[in-house]
């Protein structure tokens, strides 16, 4: 074993693990019984748990590249997942001129490396400070017979791609170890993102087979949801085999994870290691109808569910068995990271985005900082509050208030509510000014024809023309 780095001046390694569209709900530790993440679950005994960390974007390239950034959809421009050329001269950098954190950590001496999915352009062009880039080519794929970018040149696995990922993550972990240099490891899972039926290992699926999945309550179909050939744009034909697909992907991407950390335990690397776990997105499977995310319906939904995210945290300095429900965002982690591994997070907080380290550390009380967190796809825009939550569709709606104290399942619509029209006019008012202070007029998805079915093009000389129209067959119900 290498042991630990020591000496004045050194910083703990951070290692970023990211999965693809888990839902808030979808882990054990989160209060669920019967979805099986026991790594995940160990991780958040040993580290801090947020119970209410949310992302930028329901969809994931533009929540990946805020997670990167701290910036918003309507500063970066990306508002919708990449569709087009992923790879090839014929593909974009879509981060290209913004700063992101791993600039700020190679800047520092950190090696950089990256596992997993990308999926914001230029996936074959391993990014600048990066000494190791095994990116899969665009934002989704079959479980086996990926097509990867290692370093590069592109590469067909055979294998099962989780547990690719995880094994080419784990041979950056033995390169790093010995070494006096920190690194950051960013390792980006497909997993539990479609195709869900028949893409698993039978020991992952088998012991589903007769659950219940009372933690994913099937609720009639969505009005605004749309089908392809009859079937929920994120869902499958049989429901319930989706539903032991989804399970089982969280399931295997947990036991890949552990082996992850026992990678990190061999070297004697944990304590100085600083482990980050979320999402890209949030994710519904039947919850309120809708199979999906963000773009599960039409107009996009801000559905807790699609907003909210896991987010564990465990590493030298962080608070042990601790949760936390207070509202943090995408737009704080990199200022976040960055202030726990010692460097300065101020190029990271003249957005919207704060470091609350503090709150990890143990050192600032739990519930101090009642953050008012912003969403955006799109026109769709929420603000959200502990107990509020308000849904602005421009330019003609239909809008949304959910009082989440007497409703936290968001039922029942007031935005109509006669008694609410003042508190309605003071988030439409709060809503607008945020957005007014931290968009950029050159990236403002407020007028984008954003409709949830791929950004093809940045938004350049022609933003209108950067969207791809919707191939639906229709909706659920009336979308009116």
């Amino acid at each position: 074993m290498s042991g630990s780095r020591t000496g004045p001046g050194s910083r703990p390694n951070l290692l970023m693990i990211v999965s693809d569209d888990q839902g808030p709900w979808a882990l054990g530790c989160a209060g669920n019984p019967e979805i099986r993440t026991p790594v995940l679950d160990a991780l958040a005994d040993g580290g801090t748990r947020l119970d209410r960390f949310f992302c930028a974007s329901p969809v994931c390239s533009p929540a990946r590249a805020s997670l990167l950034s701290g910036r918003i959809p309507s500063a970066h421009g990306v508002h919708d997942y990449l569709d087009g050329a992923h790879s090839g001269p014929a593909s974009t950098d879509y981060l290209a001129g913004v700063l992101t954190f791993p600039d700020a950590l190679a800047e520092a001496g950190y090696r950089l490396g990256m596992s997993g999915k990308w999926h914001l352009g230029a996936s074959d062009v391993p990014r600048a400070g990066f000494v190791h880039w095994f990116a899969l080519d665009g934002g989704g794929s079959p479980y086996r017979g990926a097509l990867m970018h290692r370093d590069g040149v592109p590469e067909r696995v055979d294998g099962y791609l989780t547990d690719v990922i995880a094994d080419d993550a784990a041979g950056f972990l033995d390169d790093a170890a010995g070494r006096d240099d920190p690194f950051f490891l960013a390792v980006n899972f497909t997993a539990p993102h479609k195709p869900f039926a028949g893409q698993h290992p039978a020991e992952y699926t088998e012991p589903y087979r007769d659950c219940a999945f009372a933690s994913c309550p099937q609720d009639e179909s969505h009005p605004w949801q749309p089908t392809v050939d009859g079937v929920p744009i994120g869902g499958e034909a049989d429901a319930r085999e989706a539903l032991v697909g989804y399970f089982a992907a969280v399931t295997a991407m947990d036991a890949a994870i552990g082996r992850i950390l026992a990678r990190l335990d061999h070297h004697g690397l944990a304590d100085d290691t600083v482990v980050v776990f979320t999402s890209d997105n949030g994710f519904s499977c039947g919850h309120h109808g809708i199979w999906g995310k963000g773009n599960g319906t039409f107009p996009q939904n801000m559905y807790d569910e699609s907003v909210m995210v896991p987010f564990l945290v465990r590493g030298p300095g962080i608070a042990a068995g601790a949760v936390h429900d207070d509202l943090v965002s995408a737009y704080d982690l990199p200022a976040t990271l960055l202030d726990l591994v010692g460097l300065d997070a101020a190029p990271f907080e003249r957005g919207p985005g704060r470091s609350v380290a503090g709150l990890l550390r143990g050192t600032a009380p739990a519930a101090a900082r009642d953050v008012v967190v912003q969403n955006e796809y799109g026109p769709v825009r929420m603000i959200r509050t502990r107990d509020r939550k308000y849904v602005h569709r421009h330019p003609f709606g239909p809008h949304e208030l959910y009082d989440l104290t007497a409703d936290p399942g968001e039922r029942v619509n007031l935005v109509d509510d006669p008694g609410r029209s003042a508190e309605v006019a003071g988030l439409r008012r709060r809503l607008h000014r945020w957005f007014a202070e931290h968009a950029d007029p050159a990236a403002d998805g407020a007028a984008l024809p954003v409709f949830g079915a791929g950004q093809v093009a940045p938004l350049g000389d022609d933003p209108l023309g950067a969207f791809a129209p919707p191939a639906w067959d229709g909706f659920v119900g009336d979308p009116a």
